[in-house]
């Protein structure tokens, strides 16, 4: 595995536990408002800043104290020992939650019905009409993310959905869209655009809180459930 780094904790990253983020390297899309440059840029990416080793020993050490682990990226389908490395967390006796953004709805598929995940956090990044740019990629397969919605819906295991709100990049039609495209599921977010420093792009922002409120009420004629997160004012 190719990580790039360890959050020690985090009370955030996985629903209802306490738990640690891992990062892997690497990724297939190239979202300008990515805040996870290092991670998916080569030119900005280094050596290993932890090994799989010393992940392994901090788990080792946390026994007992944390209940599982936020796999993210970069995007990790794209780690061709995922399965391997999510095995060996679950026989720690943690459980696993992980972050992808659909494109590989084959290996995601593989994953659950492995048993090797307990809770899937899947990156929604536009409409369909707006996922092309929105992702940084030019020949796009829009079918690949229509297929993981529909792994996912039709899982046992708990999911989400969400999307980061970017202004330059989204309107509210593309959350009408979006709404409509997803329909009623249980956890749909969205979330505040917030420049990490790191970020691919430049020149984006964040909505203000009172356009957020807007942006939810469009994706709400469709997915009724859908809720805001990490807005501020």
């Amino acid at each position: 595995m190719k990580l790039g780094g360890l959050q020690k904790l985090t009370l955030l990253d996985f629903p209802g536990r306490t738990a640690c983020t891992v990062f892997t390297k690497g990724c297939n899309f190239r979202c300008p408002f990515c805040h996870n440059a290092s991670l998916v840029l080569s030119d900005r990416v280094g050596n290993e800043s932890v090994s799989e080793e010393e992940f392994f020993a901090f788990l080792e050490k946390r026994r007992g104290i944390l209940e599982g682990v936020a796999v993210t990226g970069g995007e990790p389908t794209l780690q061709k020992d995922l399965k391997k490395f999510l095995g060996r967390i679950r026989k720690m006796g943690f459980a696993v939650k992980l972050d992808t953004n659909g494109y590989e709805p084959e290996i995601l598929s593989d994953i659950i019905e492995s048993g090797l995940v307990d809770f899937v956090a899947m990156d929604i990044k536009s409409s369909p009409a707006g996922y092309a740019k929105t992702a940084g990629m030019k020949n796009f397969d829009i079918g690949r993310i229509e297929k993981s919605i529909e792994i996912l819906k039709s899982s046992v295991i708990p999911f989400e959905f969400r999307t980061t709100a970017v202004k330059g990049l989204h309107t509210a039609a593309d959350f009408l869209s979006i709404g409509k495209w997803l329909g009623d599921v249980e956890n749909y977010f969205i979330q505040q655009f917030v420049d990490s420093g790191d970020v691919i792009g430049s020149g984006y922002s964040a909505f203000s809180a009172e356009e957020m409120t807007a942006l939810l009420a469009m994706a709400r004629v469709g997915a009724p459930k859908a809720k805001l997160r990490g807005v501020n004012g």
